[in-house]
């Protein structure tokens, strides 16, 4: 088909709408096929677009059967009440998106409206429709089906487009305003075509966000089935070559900071969850956070979004949420289908979603419906007022060599989210919460945790079973029964002598201990020879794995304590620190006390 200059998919919308043709749109994803409808029918004159999501139907969203009155002598009849959207009183044009991944009763449904523009007896030009058009990724890796009825296909012109054809780059650059994106946009373009497909303008825009939030460029590549997207070119052999990711990433980052922008990219984020957290709340961000099971990702969420909203979250566990725990269509007076939405998304004020358990959704159609929710910001075209942020937690598909029973993803849906992040334990900063709610002997399972066990000891003892230590020793029961039970009497593989010695109180060194017994350790300190004795590596040790809510009740001591000890050790309490911690030793520093 020859198109004139401009955007290819915009003139073939309006000739579509001229011509009154169904138009069958093809296209990868994230190249701006819907965001081009919603812009281009904004232009034009009296127009409405109303907006469909196919994944997210159920059958009886579109028509249903219900009693009404019949106007006159009011006796009860049987009508086809069609969904409010489609009668909004101007002129409008249908787009039905995703529309490969409806189910079977949903295309039936489809069908009637591609081929004659009605659905069930009602007309849809009589209601003012004046395009219809049906969109998705034809790839059977992110659709349901294969539209192959040619009952159905002689009804449709259809046009496969490319990025090339969408005006994503205006749109980008609409949205970054004040910053020129013209040497972004020269990057992609050098990339091979295999890269750019997997770099789509959707997932650009995200590497975007995230560099001008000051977050790695990393986080705005999508988590597909649990691992990082690869920018990597398929080999000879198809399997994919070196990831070139970092190279990628670090030239737009390069690009973005010659453009004025602060776009940092750096390696590490300390405390990661909980600015990512305040700048979805910030920004309007979806965000998506995969961890290892008990490592406290949800109540830290919670906790940020009760901090800066005043309230707690709406939460959604995804293993019990059905589609109708969300939205569910009922008839309304005036004769039409209406989505009724769940009463926490209509409630007044600012507000956040945490979809727990992401990735183990109690069946597709849930899963499904989350796809309009985190890129539209809205439910069976609904939009919800006053959401600030989503905030989606998974666990990844395998941990400590043990498969976990999440579900698979594809692209279409691990793109929606504008960061994507990967944390380990030790990125959430559970010590605190652990010691302020349970004390000393919260204080005593935390340095065993961090002294007296390696690294694959301290993954087995997630912060959920640590809680789990402190309370049955509250109780006096067996310490082993608090660990993860792995079957057949076994338990998680990390020996527990050390703990029970330490809770037993048996000669131990923490922080408390030095203080209680501050002259002597200031003498050893004092007697060390240059390149440090075992004194030496204790205070240290203790100094370096201590919370910031003990240092900063140890004020003293520890201000007495680290002038004593080697340069080189002090520089580490500041290199990679959170911004709280930092400020605590550089006000130890600049005092003069370190």
């Amino acid at each position: 088909m020859s198109m004139p200059d401009g955007p290819r998919l915009a003139h073939f919308i309006d000739t579509m709408i001229d011509l009154g043709i169904t138009g069958q749109v093809f296209g990868e994803h994230g190249i701006g096929k819907t965001s081009t409808f919603f812009h281009h029918v904004r232009t034009l004159d009296g127009v409405r677009l109303v907006y469909v999501p196919a994944a997210n139907l159920t059958p009886d969203d579109l028509l249903v059967n219900a009693p009404v009155r019949r106007p006159g002598d009011g006796e009860l009849v049987l009508r086809q009440l069609i969904m409010r959207q489609l009668k909004p009183g101007k002129p409008f044009v249908l787009l039905i998106d995703d529309s490969l991944q409806a189910g079977a009763t949903i295309q039936s449904q489809l069908m009637q409206i591609a081929c004659t523009w009605t659905l069930g007896e009602h007309d849809l030009r009589a209601l003012g429709c004046i395009g219809v058009f049906l969109t998705d990724n034809e790839s059977l890796d992110e659709t349901a089906a294969r539209r192959t009825d040619l009952a159905v296909l002689d009804r449709m012109a259809t046009l496969r487009v490319t990025a090339a054809d969408t005006a994503w780059r205006p749109a980008l650059s609409r949205k970054f305003r004040g910053v020129d994106l013209t040497g972004v946009f020269r990057v992609w373009a050098s990339l091979p075509p295999a890269l750019r497909r997997l770099l789509s303008p959707r997932t650009l825009e995200h590497v975007i966000d995230c560099g001008l939030a000051g977050f790695p460029l990393a986080w705005g590549l999508p988590l597909v089935d649990g691992r990082r997207l690869a920018l990597a070119e398929p080999g000879a052999d198809g399997r994919p070559g070196p990831d070139q990711a970092p190279d990628v990433l670090d030239r737009v980052a390069a690009e973005l900071r010659r453009a004025g922008a602060d776009a940092p990219n750096p390696a590490h984020v300390p405390d990661a969850v909980r600015r990512a957290v305040r700048a979805a709340l910030d920004r309007r961000w979806a965000v998506l956070v995969q961890g290892p099971p008990g490592c406290g990702k949800t109540e830290v969420v919670k906790e940020v979004v009760r901090e800066e909203l005043g309230t707690d979250p709406l939460y959604f566990s995804l293993p019990v949420t059905n589609v109708e725990d969300l939205c569910a269509p009922v008839p309304t007076l005036d004769g039409t289908l209406d989505n009724l939405l769940a009463a926490p998304f209509v409630g007044d004020g600012d507000k956040a979603i945490v979809w727990d358990e992401y990735n183990r959704p109690k069946d597709k159609a849930a899963f499904a419906r989350l796809m309009e929710i985190t890129q539209e910001w809205s439910l069976a075209g609904r939009r919800i007022e006053g959401l600030r942020a989503q905030i989606a937690l998974q666990n990844p598909p395998y941990h400590l060599g043990r498969k976990l029973l999440v579900a698979r993803n594809t692209i279409a849906q691990a793109s929606r989210f504008t960061a994507s992040l990967e944390i380990d334990p030790e990125d959430i900063p559970a010590n605190e919460w652990l010691i302020s709610r349970y004390g000393p002997t919260a204080e005593t399972v935390l340095e065993w945790w961090k002294n007296d066990i390696d690294d694959e000891g301290r993954q087995w003892m997630t912060k959920r079973t640590l809680e789990r230590l402190i309370r049955l020793h509250g109780r006096g029961l067996p310490l082993d029964v608090a660990k993860i039970y792995l079957g057949d009497g076994d338990y998680a593989p990390v020996p527990l002598t050390d703990l029970e010695a330490r809770l037993s109180r048996r000669p131990v060194t923490g922080l408390r201990e030095l203080s209680a017994d501050l002259d002597a350790w200031t003498g050893r300190l004092r007697d060390a020879p240059p390149e440090g004795s075992d004194a030496t590596d204790t205070v240290h040790r203790v100094l370096a794995n201590a919370e910031l809510s003990q240092l900063e009740a140890h004020a003293e001591a520890v201000a007495a304590l680290a002038p004593l000890l080697p340069p080189k050790l002090k520089a580490t309490y500041l290199i990679g620190a959170d911004p709280a911690r930092q400020r605590f030793w550089t006000s130890v520093f600049v005092s003069g006390r370190g």
